[in-house]
């Protein structure tokens, strides 16, 4: 490994740059270091309004991975709406710049690094789940979660927990209602952002899924019921409280529907199963493939997958 290599390793290393949002980062900052030359001037790369990093967008990030042979979306927004780019920028930049003052740095051979990373990233690991007559569903559907929760301690900014409770929750109303009923989104597109009355739509109902109910959930579900539609909300064990205690608090108690997300899908799997040991097998691996499809049709991160094991 020369010495450029563990430098980069390093620093990688120590700002958790493995993600998407700061690969994308790393990518357009070194294409800007080629273009431009190095030191680089952080103020420069920022765009007129100084919001966004220059550049930062989905074309220019698979202009990149295409000349190495990778068709795959990177970010669907380039890592634009990655809260932290610009400081995530302004720390690679430092970097580069520290580089450079030791002497000439090979940039294509930084480049060819990050591009490794986003390979490693394409190959990251699915969750996994284990179907055990021991166990409860219940337990199952906990056990995916806290995997989801243990990846995002280790990636700060990255909502994991949030995306596989959305999309899993989709996965299971569409096992139960049939596909074509509603329609799914990308995590990382908000309700405000798209005109939604929640993560999902069925009927006059209103489906908000979130792993932390706050007041804006609760605002959100004001405005549905004076829009006509029936809110529901389906969150973790620990949220139960906090959204029932926000919804009393809001004088809404009485008008919202709380669900915590384990029971919420765990007696739809029982019942798709006709409760025979055979069925609920089915049923787990039936919501299984259907929200690998979701993750593969609506999100960038392949590693949000759940391998199912029997």
């Amino acid at each position: 490994m020369t010495d450029l290599q563990i430098s980069l390793k390093g620093f990688n290393k120590k700002n958790r740059f493995g993600q998407k949002g700061p690969l994308c980062v790393a990518l357009v900052v070194t294409q800007h270091a080629r273009t431009k030359g190095l030191p680089l001037n952080p103020d420069v790369l920022l765009t007129d309004k100084g919001g966004q990093v220059l550049g930062l967008g989905k074309s220019s990030v698979q202009k990149i991975l295409t000349r190495h042979g990778i068709d795959r979306v990177l970010a669907a927004e380039g890592g634009r709406t990655s809260r932290g780019s610009i400081g995530n920028m302004r720390e690679y930049v430092a970097f580069l710049n520290a580089l450079a003052d030791k002497g000439s740095v090979d940039l294509e051979a930084v480049e060819a690094f990050w591009i490794e990373r986003v390979q490693d990233f394409f190959a990251g690991k699915p969750f996994k789940i284990r179907l055990d007559s021991s166990r409860s569903l219940r337990t199952l559907i906990r056990d995916v979660l806290s995997q989801a929760e243990e990846r995002q301690k280790n990636s700060p900014g990255m909502q994991y927990a949030g995306a596989v409770l959305q999309h899993f929750v989709g996965a299971k109303l569409d096992c139960a209602l049939g596909r074509g009923m509603f329609s799914h989104n990308s995590f990382s597109t908000s309700d405000a952002q798209s005109g939604r009355a929640g993560d999902f739509l069925i009927g006059d109902v209103a489906v908000h899924v979130t792993t932390a109910p706050g007041e804006a959930v609760i605002a959100r579900c004001r405005d549905n019921i004076d829009d006509g539609y029936r809110p529901i909300i389906v969150t973790t064990q620990r949220g139960l409280a906090a959204a029932e205690v926000l919804s009393e608090n809001a004088g809404l108690g009485d008008r919202i529907d709380v669900f915590e997300v384990e029971q919420f899908v765990a007696l739809n799997l029982y019942e798709l199963g006709r409760f025979a040991a055979d069925g609920r097998r089915i049923a787990v691996g039936d919501l299984v493939t259907r929200y690998n499809e979701v993750i593969d049709e609506f999100e960038t991160d392949p590693s949000l997958k759940i391998e199912f094991k029997n």
